[in-house]
Formats: C-alpha cells, structure tokens, sequence
C-alpha cells in the first residue's frame, strides 16, 4: 500500500533515487541502528552513523569485530572500520568496506549537533506530548 504521494512505489525510479542521491540524502540513508542499551537510553531506534562512532559488525564475512569509524565513504555506500581490513598480495593493508545496515552501533560519538538530532527523534518525548 502506498503511504506518500510524493514517493513513487516504481523499482525503476526508487533505484534511481537510490544511487543518485546527493551526499545529504546518502547521509540519511547510511544509518545505523543503535545497541540495546543506547536504544534505551535514547529512545530512537537509528541515527546516521558518523567518523568516531564505536560499532560492531553484526553481519558477513567480519561479523563480530568491533572498531571506531575511520572513515564514511558516502560515494561508495560504505563505511571503514579501524582493524577491519585486509592484507593485499603485495602486502599493503586495505580496509573493507562495510555497509551502516550491517553494523549496529555501540558507542555515539556526541557533540551539540548530534544531542540536538537525539533529542528530536527521543520517543518518549513525543509520546508525552501527544497525551497532554
């Protein structure tokens, strides 16, 4: 069922959205879902993943390692992970690229901005404010 006028439910188009999207809208898309315990404490499910933030990889080939973000390669969909590489033949070390939805994310790094996106998303601020 289609929620949004705005949205077309075409495979074509969305694909097309998808992989030409700029590096705002990528942003949004390479988000992360948080762990038990900071979905507690904040009460949103996701948040966009960023340099500095601790992950653990939940899914693939490197499922279990942990490690800080190094880097988010948004042109590429994917995101490095410290300690989350490979060894070439010529013995150079690449790190692998790992897509946000398979991380889960274990530690946020916070700034000002960043507690200003928690505090909207919070839920049970929201849930508070519907009831009055």
């Amino acid at each position: 069922m289609k929620f949004s006028a705005d949205v077309s439910s075409s495979r074509r188009k969305c694909r097309k959205a998808h992989f030409s999207a700029s590096s705002t809208e990528r942003r949004k898309i390479m988000s992360s879902a948080l762990s038990k315990e900071l979905r507690e404490k904040y009460n949103t499910r996701s948040i966009p993943v960023r340099r500095d933030d601790e992950v653990l990889v939940v899914r693939g080939s490197m499922k279990g390692r942990e490690g800080k973000v190094v880097q988010v390669y948004r042109k590429k969909w994917v995101i490095h992970i410290d300690r989350v590489n490979r060894e070439k033949a010529n013995g150079a070390t690449v790190a692998i690229g790992i897509h946000p939805s398979n991380v889960v994310i274990t530690k946020l790094k916070i700034d000002k901005s960043r507690q200003a996106i928690l505090d909207r998303k919070d839920r049970s601020k929201k849930a508070n404010a519907m009831q009055q």
